[in-house]
């Protein structure tokens, strides 16, 4: 990174085939050497794409078809999804512990980090180029 520009990923078109973010997750780290942090987990993938889960907020967002993603419902995260979602939750807060110290205290410590402490953390891990954070959409 030559002019030290702090950046973020969406990763785009999840509604369409072939559709995989894990996949571009992990290409991003293998050939950019880069540290992306997932911040939302997609629900579904290709024409089964519903939304996408904040892992900050631990909400779901599900877009509405009929106006093309343009609006969408704030719902708690349905059943089925909720388990992974909080593997991948405690999988970015690891991730950011290991960049920031103040976050990496509270985890060791096994106190609780809040949503405001997160956000702080990743902007801080984000500008200093050690976190990339990564969202999903179509």
């Amino acid at each position: 990174s030559t002019y030290g520009v702090p950046r973020i990923v969406f990763v785009n078109k999840m509604d369409k085939i072939g559709a995989n973010f894990d996949y571009s997750v992990d290409t991003i780290r293998d050939r950019l050497q880069a540290n992306p942090l997932p911040v939302q987990m997609p629900i579904g993938a290709e024409d089964e794409f519903e939304g996408v889960i904040d892992l900050i907020e631990m909400k779901a967002d599900l877009y509405d078809e009929d106006k093309l993603g343009s609006k969408w419902d704030t719902v708690d995260i349905p059943e089925e999804y909720r388990e992974e979602a909080e593997k991948r939750r405690e999988e970015m807060i690891e991730q950011i512990a290991d960049v920031d110290d103040e976050i990496m205290e509270k985890y060791l410590g096994g106190e609780e980090i809040s949503n405001d402490e997160l956000r702080a953390a990743i902007r801080r891990g984000t500008l200093t180029l050690d976190l990339f954070p990564v969202f999903a959409g179509s």
